[in-house]
């Protein structure tokens, strides 16, 4: 076992001055490799070059075209050595190198011939490098050699054979699926090892065919499979089988259950475990079901072997989620696991105690437990950590003990993490038991005292302005919060200010109190001490009299800001430049997602006009400023959102257009930004003609041409249209550039009095229903969902059609609504059959919307959708219209 206690200035150092590869570098290495030209071939010293440049490779060093090629060419003449260690490091270098089309025609020849060779560790080899380099066009002509090499006599070439066919697979799949014949004849192999490739490769080409995967299933599961390896993967394959089936509903059997059950009694341990965990993980598994699997795992905990120990304590803790009950015949044995010498053991072991124990036995572990905490590392203690608060929110009686616990080791040494875990716990206990409220609080303020982490001390210190105003008697944590002011760092200090202001707006009594405090506070160091005692001092008014603290106060010290930190940030600094006064409002709530590209390239940017600002806050503010200047726009109201610029012309046309969609409620204007890429052309009078057929719902409103359009000179043209107040309307537009061209001589720069009419065809334009909608992320989704209430919810369900995936699914529906994913869940877990997305946004007329996602596998490729909505539109209408979304997109 790995000893998780190494000091620092441990003897590693010198463990490293052995190593052989300490300090190669690449050019030297590649001078040496010039002895693969010697006439007279050295194969140690030609080996250990090679293990040289493998090791380079391994590391991330990367090799230039030119050396790659010469390294490889000079490579492929170590073929002319009969070594046959030397052999199989050229297959290795010839695999990591990866050479180009045109560089595997030269080895080819000598890996087919070596295929064909007699020497069986030649053939094996070379069957792996030659699957692994080639192309489709070559496999062709080789594949005739590769289905014999499937049912070869010699384990390691039919093995090797085998492998190739799993990575060709994700290339040439149509090559692979034909040699089923030859994989099928190789399942019923005596090899163990080949029986074991044979049947993954055998499931992999069937697996899309569900009903072929429960037929091979069936077939193997009547004691055809010899190989352990082979029996774990079947049994693998029988767990997926029973969950795709459904139960049998007359008789309540699972199919295939009794070969689960059966393979408990195998003779080598890997498949009785295998088995067992299979058993425990299925869906809706009964008490009766589950009894033979833990009497398994119950034999391995007094195992001798800790790999079956740690196995088996791990499957039970998983179990213990779900069946605790089933478990607690296997307490004894896992308290003899507390003082196993694998820390990991006993960490599994005490967490699953503390799932399965019941109330009596809570004190008696919390004893065992003191004792064992001071003896792991700080990962093991939080997992100790997370076990004993769920035990509490079982068993919330035994609050005090379990709270004093906590309460103990966070006064203990240890890390960040494992601090901030047990903070954590604190914060939900209280939370969820109210009854722990004040012995929780003071357990912080406690901690407090003496805290080195500024972050944890900041998140109490915001807890505490909370939950503290709420409790019997507020007053007593005043001084461990001012003593803050006196004793922490100046961000410390800010946070003790604000969570005094807390105090004082919510319990009126200790206002003049307060007040004393935060007056205090204005000869601190620190100006943001300072400024924020002055906001707060004049904020809560009244002079610390006893006088009832207005509702926008609180609003503003205890309400949610809605708004991107950043868009605010950038608002603010705009605000310096300026003479105009501040206001949140006009603050934008879209949240500016950067592309992968612009990752890639910061420092790359569009040129023309239809390049938005990099900034997303001077973008909205500009755009605001300019729809605001055109007298025939002033009168649309305040601008909802701008769309990114949407291309109408491919890349290096004459003429270059974007356009920009600008919501209001009862208008859309299409601001066209277009750039003349022709020189010796003048364009005057621009307009673009935009054809609403498809667009039943708009009608145009006002238009505003392009005057002049010189030479990569950017320019703007305009159209407005009116739409249903607060409707989501949606339609295509055809847009046609129409315009005079004047000559312009490029010597002289001189224009031609004289232009002719011309028209330019751009690419349709489209309303989508997600151009309503601002991106706005919420902090906490579950407190944001709970605090709309079910008043305002609407749930339906759909069905998506035929999808490639559940991830080109969610996606999609994440586009369609136009909204921000909330805590990461636009990522899908590969192999998933179900997955929730939480979106939130914000809706056109300024509604507050929150999205639920449950996405399930209907049927081969068909995906059904659970939709609930929750908006603070009283009407409940805004919920209506996104589902109306689903149901006409």
């Amino acid at each position: 076992m790995a000893q998780p206690f190494i000091k620092k200035d441990d003897d590693r150092d010198d463990e490293a001055e052995y190593s052989p590869f300490l300090g190669i570098e690449k050019g030297a290495v590649l001078q040496e490799a010039r002895v693969f030209n010697d006439p007279q071939l050295d194969p140690r010293r030609c080996s250990q070059v090679i293990t040289k440049l493998l090791y380079l490779l391994n590391q991330g060093e990367t090799f230039t075209k030119i050396e790659a090629t010469e390294v490889f060419f000079a490579v492929t003449k170590l073929f002319q050595s009969k070594d046959v260690g030397l052999r199989r490091m050229v297959y290795l270098m010839i695999k990591e190198l990866s050479p180009s089309a045109d560089e595997v025609i030269i080895v080819t020849s000598s890996l087919m011939k070596d295929m064909n060779s007699r020497t069986d560790m030649y053939r094996a080899n070379a069957i792996r490098v030659l699957c692994r380099i080639t192309d489709g066009t070559l496999l062709t002509q080789i594949e005739r050699y590769l289905k014999q090499a499937i049912v070869d006599k010699n384990p390691v070439v039919a093995s090797a054979a085998l492998v190739s066919g799993v990575h060709l697979l994700q290339t040439n799949p149509e090559i692979v699926k034909r040699w089923s014949n030859e994989v099928q004849e190789a399942v019923q192999s005596r090899a163990a090892l080949v029986q074991f490739h044979a049947l993954a490769l055998l499931h992999q080409i069937r697996q899309n065919d569900r009903l072929a995967v429960s037929k091979l299933v069936t077939s193997l599961t009547r004691g055809t499979v010899r190989s352990p390896l082979a029996q774990c993967l079947l049994i693998r394959y029988t767990s997926q089988v029973i969950r795709e089936s459904a139960i049998n509903t007359q008789t309540g059997e699972r199919p295939f259950y009794d070969f689960l059950e059966g393979c408990l009694r195998h003779k080598a341990e890997m498949v009785i475990f295998e088995a067992a965990r299979a058993i425990t993980e299925l869906s809706g598994v009964t008490s009766r079901e589950l009894t033979p699997a833990i009497t398994v795992l119950q034999l391995f905990l007094s195992s001798s072997k800790p790999v079956l120990r740690f196995a088996a304590v791990h499957t039970l803790n998983k179990v213990a989620m779900t069946h605790p009950m089933a478990v607690t015949n296997c307490n004894i044995d896992m308290e003899s696991l507390i003082s196993d010498q694998n820390r990991s053991i006993a960490t599994l072991a005490i967490t699953t105690l503390l799932k399965t124990g019941n109330e009596s036995s809570v004190d008696r572990l919390m004893k065992q437990i003191t004792n064992f905490m001071s003896d792991i590392a700080d990962e093991f203690k939080i997992v100790v950590v997370e076990a004993i608060r769920s035990l509490c929110l079982k068993f919330p009686l035994k609050y005090r003990s379990l709270l004093n616990f906590l309460s103990n080791i966070l006064r203990e040494e240890g890390g960040f993490d494992y601090k901030k875990a047990i903070v954590d716990s604190i914060v939900i206990l209280i939370r969820d038991i109210p009854e722990a409220k004040e012995s929780g609080l003071l357990h912080l303020c406690e901690f407090i005292e003496d805290c080195e982490f500024t972050y944890l001390s900041t998140q109490i210190l915001h807890f505490l302005g909370m939950e503290g105003p709420k409790t019997s008697d507020p007053s007593k944590y005043i001084r461990h919060i001012y003593n803050r002011v006196h004793l922490e760092n100046a961000t410390v200090r800010a946070a003790a200010v604000s969570t005094l202001a807390k105090f004082g707006a919510m319990i009126d009594e200790l206002k003049p109190r307060i007040f004393v405090l935060l007056r205090r506070c204005l000869f601190d160091s620190d100006d943001e001490v300072r400024d924020r005692a002055t906001l707060y001092i004049n904020t809560l008014g009244g002079d610390g009299e006893v006088v009832e603290t207005e509702k926008d106060v609180k609003d503003f010290l205890f309400g949610d800001l809605d708004i991107p930190l950043v868009n605010l940030e950038t608002s603010l600094k705009n605000y310096e430049l300026s003479e105009q006064p501040f206001d949140i409002n006009f603050v934008p709530k879209e949240v500016k997602t950067q592309t992968l590209a612009e990752k890639k390239a910061p420092g790359k940017k569009t040129t023309g006009l239809g390049a938005p600002p990099t900034d997303p806050i001077s973008t909205v503010d500009a755009y605001e400023e300019l729809l605001s200047s055109i007298p025939e726009f002033s009168s649309f109201g305040k601008l909802f959102k701008s769309s990114a610029p949407v291309e109408l012309t491919e890349a290096e046309t004459e003429y270059a257009v974007t356009v920009v969609k600008h919501i209001f409620d009862r208008h859309v204007v299409f601001q066209y930004n277009c750039t003349n890429t022709i020189p010796e052309q003048l364009l005057e009078n621009v307009t673009v003609i935009v054809d609403a057929s498809e667009a039943e719902e708009f009608s145009q409103a006002a238009s505003k041409p392009l005057r002049s359009l010189p030479y990569d000179s950017p320019g703007h043209a305009f159209v407005a249209f009116e739409k249903p107040d607060g409707v989501p309307a949606v339609g295509k537009f055809s847009n046609m550039l129409r315009f005079i061209v004047k000559e312009v001589d490029p010597a002289t720069g001189e224009t031609e009095e004289d232009g002719v009419e011309d028209e330019y065809q751009l690419e349709d334009l489209e309303v989508f229903a997600a151009d309503y909608m601002i991106k706005v992320g919420v902090s906490n989704f579950r407190n944001a969902w709970e605090s709309l209430g079910p008043d305002y919810e609407r749930v339906d369900e759909y069905g998506l059609g035929p999808r490639e995936s559940l991830a080109e699914a969610v996606n999609a529906v994440i586009g369609l609504f136009g909204m921000q994913p909330c805590e990461g869940t636009e990522v899908v877990p590969s192999n998933s059959r179900s997955h929730t997305c939480l979106l939130s946004g914000v809706y056109i007329g300024n509604v507050k919307v929150l999205v639920r996602l449950q996405f399930g596998i209907d049927g081969p490729k068909e995906v059904a959708m659970k939709l609930a909505v929750r908006s603070d539109d009283e009407s409940v209408s805004v919920s209506d219209a996104i589902h109306e979304i689903v149901a006409s997109g």
